[in-house]
């Protein structure tokens, strides 16, 4: 039986949506892997032009909130919230018997300036969220073979 794995933010916009995306290509076959928002956002164009140039298309991705049943009806063994560590925005709280993991990124919808100053940092967003998940990846399936 596959972990189940969810990934909240604030919008479901764009940290959120990447992680999941990394994580479905990477351990899709050990994980089911989800979303969402503690409020719906629309899809940030950054993001996905972002994600499109490494090979992901999250284009036609819908968001989701905490309190769409897809998400809501079941329990999780991870979940993992992906906020910015400011008190602007305090990460999300999401009730859950599983393991509660808490990572810290920037807002891709705060970032100002020119198209290539905000593609500039989301990359470098989006590179950080990739490390992460891979690196949990790769310590979570070391875990999950000393359970087995």
């Amino acid at each position: 039986m596959k972990s189940k794995v969810l990934f909240v933010c604030a919008h479901n916009s764009a940290r959120s949506q990447m992680a999941e995306a990394f994580l479905e290509r990477i351990g899709g076959e050990e994980f089911d892997v989800y979303s969402a928002g503690i409020t719906a956002g629309a899809l940030n164009p950054y993001v996905v032009a972002a994600m499109k140039e490494i090979g992901f298309d999250i284009e036609g991705n819908a968001t989701k909130t905490v309190f769409d049943p897809l998400i809501a009806d079941q329990e999780y063994d991870y979940v993992f919230t992906v906020c910015q560590e400011s008190a602007a925005q305090p990460c999300p709280i999401y009730p859950t018997a599983g393991t509660r993991i808490s990572w810290h990124f920037l807002d891709p919808s705060e970032f100002e300036g020119d198209h290539e100053a905000i593609m500039a940092n989301v990359r470098i967003v989006r590179d950080r969220i990739r490390e992460q998940v891979e690196q949990w990846y790769t310590q979570a399936g070391g875990e999950m073979d000393r359970v087995r």
